[in-house]
């Protein structure tokens, strides 16, 4: 029996992504998360799933970056990015960062299924819409972010997405259930990873992998 994850905060949509994939494997577990903090969760407790199905844009995921460190810390789960953005430069990038396949929500669901039985098969799938230009490859710079991210720990990440969310350390030990040392500890393992200074930088790194980096706000800075 196969495990097949979905991460979607549109319950509609999980829903529409769950009965695609009944449709493709109809033996298959589905297991949903609404956000990233939940899907790392949920991919910790299934390590060994057979196929996840991420949308960019859910609570705690800035663009690729849920993508980059799911990608570094689960290599053989292979994935399939779902989204509203329908420019093949996303879709691309997608691509580049390690998905299998881009579903545009616009799909159809004949498409979905034909996606996740693409992707099963071991091969990549795009809408024909978005087959062609679009740039094939990454920036430099964000090709080395992602490596940086998908080299953090789980926690770590947790910890970086709430950064990218404008929490406060205070905030983000409250929510984590951990003491500000512990936050401020995975803080410096996280700049050192990332090669930056504070945290500011830290933001400005995580915002490589944006979607569209000029629609992201400026975030507060952090008691010392």
């Amino acid at each position: 029996m196969s495990d097949v994850l979905i991460a979607d905060d549109h319950p509609l949509f999980r829903d529409a992504l769950q009965r695609a994939v009944l449709s493709a494997l109809p033996q298959a577990k589905v297991h949903c998360a609404d956000s990233v903090h939940s899907l790392l969760a949920l991919v910790e407790q299934y390590p060994e799933a057979d196929l996840l199905l991420l949308d960019l844009h859910m609570p705690g995921a800035r663009g690729y970056s849920a993508l980059a460190h799911i990608r570094g810390q689960y290599p053989g789960l292979p994935t399939i990015v779902v989204s509203g953005h329908e420019e093949a430069q996303v879709a691309r990038r997608a691509l580049a960062h390690g998905a299998l396949a881009y579903i545009p929500k616009s799909s159809s669901s004949d498409e979905i299924v034909q996606a996740i039985r693409t992707v099963l098969d071991g091969d990549v799938w795009l809408p024909h819409a978005l087959i062609g230009d679009g740039g094939t490859g990454l920036k430099a710079d964000e090709e080395e972010i992602a490596a940086r991210v998908a080299s953090l720990t789980p926690q770590q990440f947790r910890v970086l997405t709430m950064i990218a969310e404008g929490l406060l350390n205070k905030q983000i030990a409250y929510d984590l259930g951990v003491s500000e040392a512990t936050v401020k500890a995975h803080m410096t393992a996280i700049m050192r990873k990332l090669g930056v200074n504070n945290r500011t930088q830290v933001a400005l790194a995580a915002s490589q992998l944006a979607v569209d980096p000029t629609a992201l706000q400026p975030l507060p800075d952090d008691e010392d």
